[in-house]
């Protein structure tokens, strides 16, 4: 029997449960792109902590999502794979897909937890789908794009396109956004824009959004750069550097409960504004080996649960967070609960229930619109003065 034999065996044993997921507990490597273990952290700990037959200990790791794809293919061709599950947005996501860097797990984990697509919330459940088989749908969010605003230098924020244009043409160098291939932010904004400029077809970057590349061009004339992340965006933003700025909602939340941006601050949501959504994904690379594949599977599943997605409401990051039914903020623990007391806008609860919310734009389709925005967009003056 050859080794491919072998493990396709072993897989098969273990999700049947006929074997353990593996003979030692294993140091389990996750690579985040997100952002997201600033609030998924305890999921992953609390399994480590039910689990000690399989999980020794958890490592964590950070890198960009533009970044992931070559790291990854470089560990695959030298055949040394040290990245057990990868946590992204759409951004790595698509582009792992266009690289086929990724292994199907849809499929498999229907296997250990039946079901787990029926549970997610019915706004969730298409974004899940846009991965393909090859990803899993771990949280979910309205998103945004909502405008910052530091109201001390901003005494009436833009309230439409239009005025947003006016107000960077009479305040050149004030407003500015993140690069889109690696911001939740600056991708809401760019895939928001042809469905609030009524372009021919928000769905073709290429081919249907004449509005959207004309309107970003004309913003770019105020605009000094693009920071390569939403991190040194809001960072810049907070310490006074800039006075207007793209954001979502949880990243509006996070921000101002890190102290990272005044509390005081304020956002605007933009007349007949168009939310695009936004989900983070768990991922599984190309050359994880059987058994190592079967524990990742089995903290897949327990991530989905409502008890361990009533802790993604930490820090508002991701707000509201939870994927699936029956989740609410009144499940979060006491201690989340009180320290976002203070930092929930008024009616943002209001505002998501009434917002229209569309669902982004295809993986291939995103990649593409990354593309043409660094070449004819940013390519300026990306991430430097």
């Amino acid at each position: 029997m050859n080794t491919l034999s072998k493990i396709a065996l072993v897989l098969t044993a273990v999700l049947a449960g006929a074997l353990p997921a593996s003979a030692k507990p294993i140091r389990l490597s996750i690579v985040d792109v997100a952002g997201d273990v600033t609030y998924t952290k305890e999921i992953w700990e609390r399994y480590a902590k039910a689990h000690p037959e399989k999980i020794e200990a958890i490592e964590y790791q950070t890198t960009t999502a533009p970044l992931l794809p070559a790291k990854l293919m470089a560990q695959q061709a030298a055949n040394r794979l040290d990245t057990d599950l990868v946590l992204s947005g759409f951004d790595a996501m698509a582009a792992g897909l266009d690289k086929g860097i990724w292994q199907p797990v849809a499929a498999d984990l229907a296997k250990v937890a039946p079901g787990y697509e029926d549970k997610y919330l019915d706004a969730a459940r298409p974004l899940h789908a846009m991965a393909k088989g090859f990803g899993v749908a771990l949280l979910y969010t309205p998103s945004g794009p909502l405008v910052a605003y530091n109201p001390d230098q901003v005494k009436t924020p833009p309230t439409t396109l239009a005025e947003l244009k006016s107000w960077v043409d009479a305040h050149p160098k004030r407003f500015f956004y993140a690069r889109p291939a690696n911001s939740g932010p600056g991708r809401t904004f760019l895939m928001a824009l042809p469905y609030m400029l009524g372009d021919k077809n928000p769905a073709d970057p290429a081919g249907g959004w004449d509005k959207t590349w004309a309107y970003l061009k004309d913003l770019d004339k105020g605009v000094e750069y693009y920071p390569p992340g939403t991190g040194p965006q809001i960072k810049e933003y907070g310490q006074g550097g800039r006075d207007l700025t793209i954001t979502t909602v949880g990243w509006d939340i996070q921000m101002r409960t890190s102290h990272t941006v005044p509390a005081h601050f304020q956002v605007a949501v933009l007349k007949d504004a168009v939310w695009v959504a936004d989900a983070h994904f768990m991922l599984v690379p190309k050359g994880l080996d059987a058994e190592r594949k079967a524990v990742v599977l089995d903290m897949m599943a327990f991530a989905l649960q409502p008890e361990q997605q009533a802790l993604s409401f930490a820090t508002g990051g991701f707000y509201p967070g939870p994927a699936v039914k029956g989740v609410t903020l009144a499940n979060a623990p006491a201690a989340t609960q009180a320290a976002l007391k203070d930092f929930l806008r008024p009616d943002m609860d209001k505002t998501l229930s009434q917002a229209k919310v569309v669902s982004p734009l295809a993986p291939e389709a995103m990649v593409r619109a990354f593309t043409l925005w660094d070449a004819g967009v940013g390519a300026k003056a990306q991430g430097a003065h």
